[in-house]
């Protein structure tokens, strides 16, 4: 594969599905949820990216947070569960999320390169900073974006443009990653290098843009990267 990224400055991270794991709240609660806990999640997931994209073509921007209760209550709905104590308990799971189990000891060797690391994401900044410090993750990190500041959710251009904006370089400079196939396309089309962390081995998109390179687990792209 050789050294796709080889003379990036910035690294990129997008953050729910990539850097934390976005099952680990309905799993996490398990004990109320029983068999139901997977179907949950795969939809509260699906919602959240579905309302994210049509609000966006809507003109009508709610923050994630909000996204992410809206996608929540459907789920549950979809699964005819009404429970206020359990939503609540969700809500304050997600803003607690896991992160992969590789993901500190890849930045931490990313940020030892002397390379500059950010996440940029769909979330609020609020749930990004709690999600950040609840897994260990804030100390690594230089900046961590949101797309409030533009209000408009991802693959939006000016979305991929904070990056460059923040760290005053150009897009081929900054290496993005990302495990949501679209996410990564939509980055590729930006103009950035990307590396596309397909952990479930989903067929790649039919979408603007081409990721640089294909990896499985965070714990491949240092190698990427050289240095």
């Amino acid at each position: 594969m050789g050294l796709p990224f080889a003379g990036s400055r910035v690294v990129v991270f997008d953050a729910y599905g990539t850097l934390f794991d976005v099952a680990s709240a309905a799993e996490r609660a398990g004990d109320a949820l029983g068999s139901r806990w997977r179907p949950l999640a795969e939809t509260w997931r699906a919602k959240q990216l579905q309302y994210t994209w049509l609000r966006s073509l809507m003109g009508r921007h709610a923050d994630f947070w909000q996204v992410t209760g809206d996608a929540l209550d459907f789920s549950l709905a979809s699964l005819g569960i009404d429970d206020p104590r359990l939503r609540r308990r969700l809500m304050e799971l997600y803003e607690r999320l896991d992160a992969y189990p590789e993901a500190r000891e890849v930045l931490a060797m990313l940020r030892s390169r002397g390379l500059q690391l950010a996440i940029l994401s769909n979330g609020a900044p609020a749930m990004l900073e709690a999600a950040a410090r609840s897994a260990g993750l804030a100390d690594l990190l230089h900046a961590v974006l949101s797309v409030e500041s533009v209000g408009v959710y991802k693959p939006a251009p000016q979305v991929y443009a904070l990056a460059t904006g923040h760290f005053q370089v150009a897009p081929a400079e900054i290496t993005f990653v990302s495990a949501n196939g679209w996410d990564a396309h939509g980055a590729s089309a930006f103009g950035f290098r990307v590396a596309w962390c397909n952990r479930a081995g989903q067929p790649a998109e039919r979408l603007p843009g081409r990721p640089d390179a294909v990896i499985r687990s965070l714990a491949e792209l240092p190698a990427l990267l050289g240095g």
